[in-house]
């Protein structure tokens, strides 16, 4: 009997300026793949699913970046990442039984064939263990994270630098700050939206202190909490937010531009342009705002990943996930994600090895 298959169809456009909501998703069923493979193909069974809020932008007709298409109406979607394992193979490079990841963009489907050429054997022991690391910490947000921060921030050992994380609670940020702690900065500062979340961060992350955008006056806790300024600044909303750090920076301190998923729903150019007083600042103190895009570091992954893998194990390296269950929930889980509603990374787990 045939294997029941599903996967996830963008069902409408929220508009270019509008709010992602849960029916412009929706899950069918699908053909199960036929396991009469082509050469060096093999035939995959989803684990996990990484959702990701760099995604709004395929909802509009025109992305607007260069490395990734719109999803069409209608038609799959997929994600930056995902986790899998090959149920069978006509490729020399994968065995049946084998832990896989993808190169770049892992279809929103239950089942599915794949080229060899679009996946990466995963042989970490921790990977296997729990399939989603390789899409957290162990995957594109942790090299995000790490890499940004060794190339970007500018973070040297023993100088005193104070580093402030935005969306600190989120699965790149809840990273960035522990990573800017391990390499270096005498102190790290977290805004997020919420008194749970700032709780998290002091309490189990090991953010120096915490501010809730929401209810905080931001310009005067960031005076409060960093009264030499800010060195470093890790950014990952843009918006009103960033606008007060880049306020309270230093001479020749650097902005890592992470994300800006404050106007993702907005139809700006990215990266937004900054308010002309801001902008003054920026060119008055010297500091760096270039925009950052972990693909363009590709030869830094590899010890990138051990650096992570290592942290990990060694208990360096706290990971939080949120984790919605059954592919089903995929457009759910984007739509809570985009609206702030995860702490850490936000997973779905679609099924078991």
């Amino acid at each position: 009997m045939s294997q029941r298959n599903l996967r996830v169809v963008l069902n409408s456009r929220p508009g270019v300026n509008g709010e992602p909501i849960e029916e412009n998703f929706r899950t069918e069923e699908c053909a199960y793949p036929h396991e009469d493979l082509l050469e060096n193909h093999v035939l995959v069974k989803t684990l996990c699913l990484s959702v990701d809020p760099a995604l709004r932008c395929r909802m509009n007709p025109n992305s607007g970046v260069h490395y990734m298409s719109s999803w069409q109406v209608g038609e799959m979607a997929d994600g930056l990442a995902g986790v899998g394992i090959v149920m069978e193979s006509c490729s020399a490079r994968f065995e049946k039984g084998d832990f896989v990841t993808s190169t770049f963009l892992w279809p929103w489907m239950a089942y599915f064939t794949y080229p060899d050429s679009k996946l990466l054997t995963i042989s970490n022991a921790l990977i296997k263990s729990k399939p989603s690391l390789s899409l957290g910490v162990l995957g594109i947000t942790g090299l995000t994270a790490y890499v940004g921060i060794t190339q970007k921030g500018h973070v040297t050992k023993g100088s005193n630098q104070t580093m402030v994380v935005s969306a600190a609670a989120g699965s790149t940020g809840s990273l960035a700050g522990q990573i800017g702690k391990l390499e270096g900065c005498a102190k790290v500062v977290g805004i997020c939206g919420t008194n749970e979340k700032c709780t998290i961060l002091t309490e189990e992350l090991g953010f120096d202190a915490a501010i809730n955008y929401k209810t905080d006056d931001v310009s005067k806790r960031l005076q409060e909490v960093c009264p030499t300024g800010v060195d470093v600044y890790f950014d990952n909303v843009g918006g009103d937010v960033s606008n007060a750090v880049i306020k309270q920076m230093t001479e020749s301190s650097h902005v890592i531009l992470c994300g800006q998923i404050s106007v993702y729903n907005k139809d700006v150019p990215y990266p937004p342009p900054l308010p002309q007083e801001v902008e003054t600042i920026m060119k008055e103190r010297h500091i760096t705002r270039d925009r950052f895009l972990v693909l363009d570091y590709s030869e830094k992954f590899e010890s990138a990943l051990q650096i992570l893998g290592t942290y990990l194990q060694e208990g360096k390296l706290k990971v939080k996930e949120t984790i919605s269950e059954g592919i089903e929930n995929t457009g759910k889980a984007f739509v809570s994600m985009m609206k702030g509603g995860n702490i850490g990374k936000q997973v779905v787990h679609v099924a078991d090895p």
